[in-house]
């Protein structure tokens, strides 16, 4: 119930599920940019850039459900 009213205001806001997708799939691509980066610095700093790149790596499929569940409603 509360996640169809989240979404319903998501909705009257203005946020589709298309912009969702989008960030979902860009974060996808951060994730795998910070991975890549993160084998070229330091070694002290790896372990740091590391686990930023798989805190973004949580993010996609957050997006993507937030995208769905709004798309019930358009």
């Amino acid at each position: 119930m509360y996640t169809f009213m989240l979404t319903k205001i998501m909705n009257r806001v203005g946020l589709r599920s298309t912009y969702m997708h989008s960030a979902s799939l860009g974060s996808i691509v951060l994730c795998i940019t910070l991975w890549i980066r993160a084998k070229t610095v330091d070694q002290e700093e790896r372990g740091n850039a590391e686990r930023r790149a798989l805190f973004v790596g949580l993010w996609p499929p957050m997006f993507w459900l937030i995208g769905d569940s709004l798309l019930k409603h358009e």
